[in-house]
Protein backbone atom coordinates (compact mmCIF):
# COMPACT_ATOMS: atom_id res chain seq x y z
CA UNK A 1 0.00 0.00 0.00
CA UNK A 2 2.80 2.42 0.88
CA UNK A 3 4.35 1.80 -2.53
CA UNK A 4 1.11 2.70 -4.31
CA UNK A 5 0.95 6.04 -2.51
CA UNK A 6 4.58 6.79 -3.37
CA UNK A 7 3.85 6.03 -7.05
CA UNK A 8 1.07 8.63 -7.02
CA UNK A 9 3.24 11.45 -5.64
CA UNK A 10 4.92 13.71 -8.17
CA UNK A 11 8.51 14.87 -7.58
CA UNK A 12 7.27 18.42 -6.89
CA UNK A 13 5.10 17.08 -4.06
CA UNK A 14 7.90 15.07 -2.43
CA UNK A 15 8.97 17.99 -0.18
CA UNK A 16 5.40 18.29 1.11
CA UNK A 17 5.24 14.59 1.98
CA UNK A 18 8.71 14.69 3.54
CA UNK A 19 7.81 17.68 5.71
CA UNK A 20 4.61 15.95 6.85
CA UNK A 21 6.55 12.81 7.72
CA UNK A 22 8.93 14.88 9.85
CA UNK A 23 6.02 16.67 11.51
CA UNK A 24 4.24 13.37 12.17
CA UNK A 25 7.34 11.70 13.60
CA UNK A 26 8.25 14.68 15.80
CA UNK A 27 4.77 15.65 17.05
CA UNK A 28 2.51 12.59 17.18
CA UNK A 29 3.52 11.39 20.65
CA UNK A 30 3.38 14.89 22.15
CA UNK A 31 -0.10 15.60 20.76
CA UNK A 32 -1.26 12.12 21.78
CA UNK A 33 -0.22 12.71 25.40
CA UNK A 34 -2.11 15.99 25.51
CA UNK A 35 -5.26 14.52 23.97
CA UNK A 36 -5.09 11.44 26.25
CA UNK A 37 -5.11 13.71 29.28
CA UNK A 38 -7.87 15.81 27.78
CA UNK A 39 -10.28 13.04 26.88
CA UNK A 40 -9.44 10.59 29.67
CA UNK A 41 -9.24 7.65 27.27
CA UNK A 42 -5.98 6.49 25.70
CA UNK A 43 -7.61 4.45 22.93
CA UNK A 44 -9.90 7.30 21.94
CA UNK A 45 -6.94 9.69 22.06
CA UNK A 46 -4.89 7.45 19.78
CA UNK A 47 -7.78 7.24 17.33
CA UNK A 48 -8.40 10.99 17.50
CA UNK A 49 -4.76 11.90 16.85
CA UNK A 50 -4.58 9.42 13.97
CA UNK A 51 -7.73 10.96 12.47
CA UNK A 52 -6.40 14.49 12.96
CA UNK A 53 -3.04 13.56 11.42
CA UNK A 54 -4.84 12.02 8.43
CA UNK A 55 -6.79 15.24 7.98
CA UNK A 56 -3.58 17.25 8.32
CA UNK A 57 -1.95 15.08 5.66
CA UNK A 58 -4.87 15.64 3.28
CA UNK A 59 -4.49 19.41 3.73
CA UNK A 60 -0.76 19.52 4.43
CA UNK A 61 0.01 22.34 2.00
CA UNK A 62 -2.38 24.63 3.94
CA UNK A 63 -1.69 23.20 7.42
CA UNK A 64 2.08 23.49 6.98
CA UNK A 65 1.67 27.22 6.30
CA UNK A 66 -0.28 27.80 9.52
CA UNK A 67 1.48 29.55 12.37
CA UNK A 68 0.85 26.51 14.61
CA UNK A 69 0.21 23.22 12.78
CA UNK A 70 0.52 21.32 16.07
CA UNK A 71 -2.26 23.43 17.56
CA UNK A 72 -4.45 22.75 14.55
CA UNK A 73 -3.93 18.99 14.87
CA UNK A 74 -4.59 19.17 18.63
CA UNK A 75 -7.84 21.06 18.07
CA UNK A 76 -9.02 18.67 15.35
CA UNK A 77 -8.18 15.67 17.56
CA UNK A 78 -9.98 17.13 20.57
CA UNK A 79 -13.04 18.04 18.49
CA UNK A 80 -13.13 14.59 16.93
CA UNK A 81 -12.77 12.87 20.32
CA UNK A 82 -15.41 15.11 21.92
CA UNK A 83 -17.79 14.27 19.11
CA UNK A 84 -17.21 10.55 19.68
CA UNK A 85 -17.81 10.96 23.42
CA UNK A 86 -21.10 12.73 22.73
CA UNK A 87 -22.19 9.91 20.45
CA UNK A 88 -21.35 7.37 23.14
CA UNK A 89 -23.37 9.35 25.66
CA UNK A 90 -26.36 9.37 23.33
CA UNK A 91 -26.19 5.60 22.87
CA UNK A 92 -25.62 4.87 26.52
CA UNK A 93 -27.47 7.03 29.03
CA UNK A 94 -24.82 6.60 31.65
CA UNK A 95 -21.33 7.07 30.24
CA UNK A 96 -18.84 4.98 32.17
CA UNK A 97 -15.31 6.28 32.37
CA UNK A 98 -13.16 3.84 30.41
CA UNK A 99 -10.10 2.31 32.01
CA UNK A 100 -7.10 4.31 30.87
CA UNK A 101 -4.19 2.06 30.07
CA UNK A 102 -1.84 4.87 29.07
CA UNK A 103 -0.03 6.69 31.86
CA UNK A 104 1.07 10.15 30.74
CA UNK A 105 4.39 11.42 32.04
CA UNK A 106 3.01 13.90 34.61
CA UNK A 107 2.36 12.85 38.21
CA UNK A 108 -0.85 10.77 38.39
CA UNK A 109 -2.34 13.13 41.00
CA UNK A 110 -1.80 16.07 38.68
CA UNK A 111 -3.31 14.19 35.75
CA UNK A 112 -6.40 13.35 37.83
CA UNK A 113 -6.71 16.98 38.91
CA UNK A 114 -6.42 18.23 35.31
CA UNK A 115 -8.97 15.66 34.16
CA UNK A 116 -11.42 16.90 36.79
CA UNK A 117 -11.46 20.40 35.28
CA UNK A 118 -14.37 21.40 33.04
CA UNK A 119 -13.52 20.58 29.41
CA UNK A 120 -13.00 24.18 28.31
CA UNK A 121 -10.62 24.95 31.17
CA UNK A 122 -8.91 21.59 30.70
CA UNK A 123 -8.29 22.26 26.98
CA UNK A 124 -6.69 25.63 27.75
CA UNK A 125 -4.56 24.27 30.61
CA UNK A 126 -3.36 21.39 28.41
CA UNK A 127 -2.54 23.66 25.47
CA UNK A 128 -0.73 26.23 27.61
CA UNK A 129 1.00 23.96 30.14
CA UNK A 130 1.42 20.56 28.48
CA UNK A 131 1.95 21.70 24.89
CA UNK A 132 3.60 24.97 25.98
CA UNK A 133 1.60 27.01 23.45
CA UNK A 134 1.48 30.77 23.69
CA UNK A 135 -1.78 32.50 24.56
CA UNK A 136 -2.22 33.51 20.92
CA UNK A 137 -1.51 29.99 19.62
CA UNK A 138 -3.87 28.52 22.20
CA UNK A 139 -6.59 30.98 21.21
CA UNK A 140 -6.12 30.13 17.53
CA UNK A 141 -6.02 26.39 18.16
CA UNK A 142 -9.20 26.42 20.25
CA UNK A 143 -11.00 29.11 18.24
CA UNK A 144 -11.49 31.46 21.20
CA UNK A 145 -10.33 35.00 22.02
CA UNK A 146 -7.01 35.52 23.84
CA UNK A 147 -8.90 37.05 26.80
CA UNK A 148 -10.91 33.85 27.12
CA UNK A 149 -7.68 31.84 27.14
CA UNK A 150 -6.38 34.01 29.97
CA UNK A 151 -9.52 33.73 32.08
CA UNK A 152 -9.93 29.96 31.55
CA UNK A 153 -6.27 29.40 32.34
CA UNK A 154 -6.50 31.52 35.47
CA UNK A 155 -9.61 29.71 36.70
CA UNK A 156 -8.24 26.30 35.77
CA UNK A 157 -4.93 26.87 37.54
CA UNK A 158 -6.74 28.22 40.60
CA UNK A 159 -8.86 25.04 40.73
CA UNK A 160 -5.78 22.88 40.32
CA UNK A 161 -4.01 24.75 43.10
CA UNK A 162 -7.03 24.16 45.38
CA UNK A 163 -7.19 20.46 44.52
CA UNK A 164 -3.47 19.84 44.86
CA UNK A 165 -2.96 21.87 48.04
Amino acid sequence: MGRMIEDQITPAETYVVDSFEVFYRDRWQRIYRAVAVGVKDSDLAREAVDEAMARAYERWRAVAKMSNPEGWVFRVAMNWATSRLRRRALRVRELETPVVTYQPEPEPGIVAAVRSLPRRQRDVVIARCLLDMSEVDTANALGIPVGTVKSRLSRGLARLKEQLA
